[in-house]
């Protein structure tokens, strides 16, 4: 395409007109600058000369001044670096990011799934707490990095790694930690050299944990988690795993400790904690999540006239023989008993436990250790069960009498039983027979604490865990012969064989007290030895399999004895022989029975003016 002569001339005027102010921005900008160069050297003109001797003594001034507000450039690593404490119990990693653990590994244990188990390994986990970093500054010590020295092999065969960084001015922080043989306790010494590090004579510590899913049932190990504490010379603990919630103790409190169903990780005070403020968030219902329980303790230490913290860290199982050997009150933490059923604790520790570890010392299979745990108890206990059926066998063989009188006070148009009446005279008639109404309740009470005791036994002792028994891979979570396609509440998703056996069993054992009771008239009683059995079919499902096999041979047992009593150790001709001797002899009453029949012959007689009243 061409362009015609005007066009031309056009684009030629536009040229010379761009040059034109190109040249003339170029000259303006020149100037500009040889002025502001000319305002500059005339102030510098203007400023005082200061002699080299004065300036010298300004300086060696501002470095006095720096030297009394303690402050210092804190020389730390320019890396982080990591290091290694390990035995033959846990291997702990550290990171001179803070000077801290930054993962635990107890390499006696796995996972429900064959992974290590891991503690203190997510980055919420940490250790840190505040120190002046400069005039009118603070940092925390979890965001510090250290210098690490190399491990040090002490002559008692412990490790030791030490963390320091330090400023200009000769203050330092140091962190030494040290690892016994044969120990989960990890001893954590704290060295502040430096007056002004600490704006007082406290150490503020933030301390956060959290409890990761270790086990196969995260909701039944989300039951088990507790924020355990010693404080104010008690022992106490809150579950963690239900809800979130803070606690707080303005008293000297000597640890804190975060406990899952085996494992527990604490921090532990030498010389007590000053105050202690807790808070944790639950986060067990949440699948996509890791950790059961997330821990924030706020605790603050103080510091001897050395300078220094003494504390220690507990990251290990919740095992009580392991824990009492640190004579500090960590065995605690081990749920042998509580609420109601506190004093159970004892039976675990000072009975239950020595005759398990024990029988185990020469019993390889733990299932086996169980059933013979449970064949010495049943045999113990055995004479209390013989006074059980004794007692039966005696009520069994009034059952006549009982009828009669069940018969003479019946009305025979309304068929309604006069209840004081009959009652008053079971009353006289057992009495006069020799017969304790309650007899066969009371050994049964009796039974009771040992029930309990191993229901928190099997719940919680660790040896048990990871053990296989038969068709169950571990006997401290629940067996499963069959997964189902979907939850029964109340029941769970699966199929606990365990469970139907002890559920069997104890419906045998009721049906057959049902055949030898002497008064089965009521209706309630007929259906409940089929309610009891459906009953523990759910709460029995989700339970470690230790406990529903040790309730299958408990119940087999029983069994077994009950039928050898009552068929070869109990005389019921002898029995009734001596009932009817009883009866012709007086009876006499005790105190007990007679306030029973007085209050049995006055609601009688109110009864009767009731019904005098009513007819008028």
């Amino acid at each position: 395409m061409g362009f015609d002569r005007n066009t031309i001339i056009g684009f030629v005027l536009i040229g010379v007109l761009l040059v034109s102010m190109f040249v003339i921005n170029s000259r303006s900008r020149l100037a500009y600058e040889a002025e502001q160069l000319r305002i500059k050297d005339s102030i510098e003109n203007l400023k005082p000369k200061i002699a080299p001797e004065l300036a010298a003594k300004d300086s060696a001034k501002a470095e006095i001044l720096k030297v009394e507000a303690g402050v210092g450039a804190f020389q730390t690593d320019s890396a982080e670096k990591q290091v290694t404490l390990e035995n033959n119990l846990v291997k702990i990693t550290f990171t001179n990011r803070g000077g801290q653990p930054s993962a635990v590994e107890l390499k006696q244990f796995k996972k429900w799934n064959g992974d290590p188990v891991v503690l203190a390994g997510d980055d919420f986990n940490s250790f840190s707490y505040t120190y002046n970093s400069g005039v009118n500054q603070t940092a925390q010590s979890a965001n510090t990095l250290f210098n690490v020295s190399g491990v040090v092999k002490n002559a008692d065969h412990s490790q030791q790694v030490t963390f320091t960084v330090g400023d200009t001015l000769g203050q330092s922080i140091r962190h030494v930690y040290t690892l016994k043989p044969d120990n989960y306790m990890l001893d954590f010494d704290i060295a502040l050299n430096g007056s002004q590090l600490l704006s007082r004579n406290d150490l503020s510590i933030e301390w956060k944990t959290e409890a990761p899913k270790v086990e196969k049932d995260a909701k039944y190990e989300e039951t088990q988690t507790h924020v355990c504490y010693f404080s104010g010379g008690e022992y106490d603990f809150e579950y963690a795993g239900s809800s979130d919630k803070s606690l707080k103790f303005d008293q000297p409190t000597n640890w804190v400790v975060l406990k899952q169903q085996f494992f527990a990780s604490g921090l532990i005070a030498r010389d007590k904690f000053k105050s202690v403020t807790t808070t944790w968030t639950n986060a067990a219902a949440d699948t996509g999540k890791s950790y059961i329980v997330r821990a924030t303790t706020q605790a603050i230490s103080a510091v001897s006239q050395t300078g220094n913290v003494s504390l220690q860290m507990y990251y290990g199982p919740s095992d009580y023989k392991i824990l009492k050997a640190y004579n500090n009150e960590l065995e605690n933490i081990v749920p042998y008993g509580s609420g109601v059923f506190a004093f159970v604790k004892y039976i675990n520790r000072h009975f239950l436990l020595p005759v398990f570890d024990f029988i185990h010392k020469h019993v390889a299979s733990m299932g086996i250790v169980i059933l013979l745990l449970t064949l010495f108890i049943r045999l113990i206990t055995s004479p209390i069960l013989y006074k059980s059926y004794l007692s039966s066998a005696k009520m069994k063989a009034l059952k006549p009498e009982v009828d009669a009188l069940r018969a003479k006070y019946t009305d025979a148009k309304t068929k309604q039983l006069d209840q004081q009446a009959f009652g008053m005279e079971q009353m006289k008639l057992w009495r006069s027979a020799g017969v304790n109404p309650l007899g066969g309740c009371i050994p049964a009470l009796l039974q009771l604490p040992i029930f309990m005791s191993l229901f928190y036994f099997f719940q919680s002792n660790v040896d048990l865990r990871g053990k296989n028994f038969l068709w169950a891979k571990d006997l401290a979570a629940y067996d499963s012969i069959a997964t189902l396609p979907f939850n029964i509440p109340f029941y769970g998703d699966h199929v606990s064989l365990f469970t139907l056996t002890a559920v069997i069993t104890s419906l045998i054992i009721s049906v057959y007290s049902m055949a030898n009771m002497q008064d089965n008239s009521n209706p309630f009683m007929k259906y409940m030895p089929y309610i009891f059995p459906i009953l523990l079919l759910g709460i029995f499902n989700n339970m470690p399999a230790a406990l529903t096999w040790y309730y299958t041979v408990s119940n087999a047992i029983t069994l077994i004895m009950q039928f050898v009593i009552q068929k070869y150790i109990i005389n019921h001709e002898k029995i009734l022989a001596q009932i009817n001797e009883n009866m012709k002899k007086p009876a006499k009453k005790s105190k007990f029975q007679e306030r029973l029949e007085q209050m049995q012959e006055q609601q009688k007689k109110m009864q009767e003016l009731k019904n005098k009243s009513n007819k008028r």
